[in-house]
Parts: structure tokens; sequence; C-alpha cells
């Protein structure tokens, strides 16, 4: 429980009853979801697949996977959000099993248990993420996946997401996200690389201000995915 920050949590637990809302705080989230999860199903073809949803929150993406053909488990240390997300599955109907523990204890006890592991928006807000991509890695079957998203560290990234995102355009709360922590894509492909993973794809999520669309694009200078497979079993 030591790669946890409070000041996030509660953060996130605040806005939590809105998670569900489309034009609330949360409005980017179910707008790139489409895109994310699309991108996810064409490496891992979720249809029958067993997934993990690392920092799941409300369940926005662990529904969607479901809706896949995918067995869900969603994991998060935000207890109003899963709250809101076992709530929402009364509404949905949809299945997902929705467990409070950390990523690291999840992967001591269901080591190689999953074909996919998801950690999307999640590795900016603790103060290790070098941890979460080794639990991540451990959650992995041999020939698994593991995705993640996260914004990159630069000029450009802070303009976008703090600046533009949070202040300009107000999309986010003031606060949502903090530069310092940041991760360029050669640090969390060295994270990935030290876990034991290989660097399958990259590409850059933008946001056009003018016509509110997202689209999955190679500018990874602000948001970007990461897509990462553990070696399979000689």
């Amino acid at each position: 429980m030591s790669n946890v920050d409070a000041t996030e949590i509660d953060k996130f637990s605040e806005l939590a009853h809105r998670w569900w809302d489309p034009n609330s705080e949360f409005k980017p989230l179910h707008d790139i979801n489409p895109l994310r999860l699309d991108w996810i199903d064409q490496h891992a073809q979720l249809a029958g697949k067993r997934v993990i949803d690392v920092g799941c929150g409300g369940g926005i993406l662990s529904e969607s996977m479901a809706d896949k053909g995918a067995t869900v488990t969603g994991i998060d240390l935000g207890e109003k959000a899963l709250k809101v997300a076992r709530l929402h599955l009364l509404e949905s109907g949809r299945k997902v099993d929705y467990r409070h523990i950390a990523a690291e204890a999840m992967a001591a006890e269901n080591p190689a248990a999953f074909d996919a592991v998801t950690c999307m928006e999640m590795l900016e807000h603790v103060p290790s993420p070098a941890s979460i991509v080794q639990a991540c890695a451990q959650l992995a079957k041999p020939g698994g996946w593991v995705f993640f998203s996260t914004l990159n560290r630069n000029a450009k990234s802070y303009a976008f997401a703090v600046l533009g995102a949070e202040y300009l355009l107000k999309m986010l709360p003031r606060g949502t996200h903090d530069y310092a922590k940041f991760i360029k894509p050669a640090e969390l492909a060295g994270f990935a690389r030290g876990a034991g993973l290989e660097v399958v794809d990259l590409v850059g999520m933008t946001y056009n201000p003018l016509t509110r669309v997202y689209a999955l694009e190679n500018d990874a200078g602000v948001n970007y995915l990461m897509a990462c497979r553990k070696p399979a079993a000689n």
C-alpha cells in the first residue's frame, strides 16, 4: 500500500459520483474510450479473454471491455469510485469483478493470470509508476498483452494538458494533473523493458479544440498509449 498518493485518491473520490455523467469532469474519458477500446481490441482480441483493468476508477473502460466479450476484473484503491462502478453494473447489466486492492498485491495473489492487462491514465497519479508497470507485467500470462496510457513530459504537454485542458478550455478540474509526474515514452519503455516486457506499439492521442474530436495519430507529444507484450514461455 506504500505506492499510493492519498491526495490523488481523495481528488477523484470527491468527483466519483459524477463518473458516469458524460458531460461531467469525466467527459474526456467518455470521449476517448471508444478510441482506446478499439486500439486495445485490435491488439488483444478481447472476446473470450481474461482481462484486468488496473486503476479502473468508475469502470468506463472495464465495462466496455466486458461488452467486447472479455471476462474483466477491475481494481482500484478508490473505494468511492468502486462503489459507483458496482452501482453502474445494475444499470448496464454487464459483469465486471471489482476489487479494492493495490496492483502489487493483486500481482502477488494472481501472477501470470490474465491475457491482457490495461493501466490507463493512472501512472501519472502514483509515487512509483515503475512499480505499477512491474505489477502489470507480473499479472500478464506469458504471451499476454499489457497496455498503458499516460502523459508525455515536455513543454507541449504542459501547455495542452495543464494550461489548455485545466485553465483555458476547463475540460478538467484545476489540479487534475501534476506536470512533474508526467512520463516520457522513453522512460515508460524503460520501465516496461525492466519488467521483462517487449514494447510493440506506441501511438499518440490528439485533441482538436475546434472540432472537439480526439484521434489516434503518430504525434505522442501529449497523450500517448503503449502496447507491450510479455514474452511467451519457451
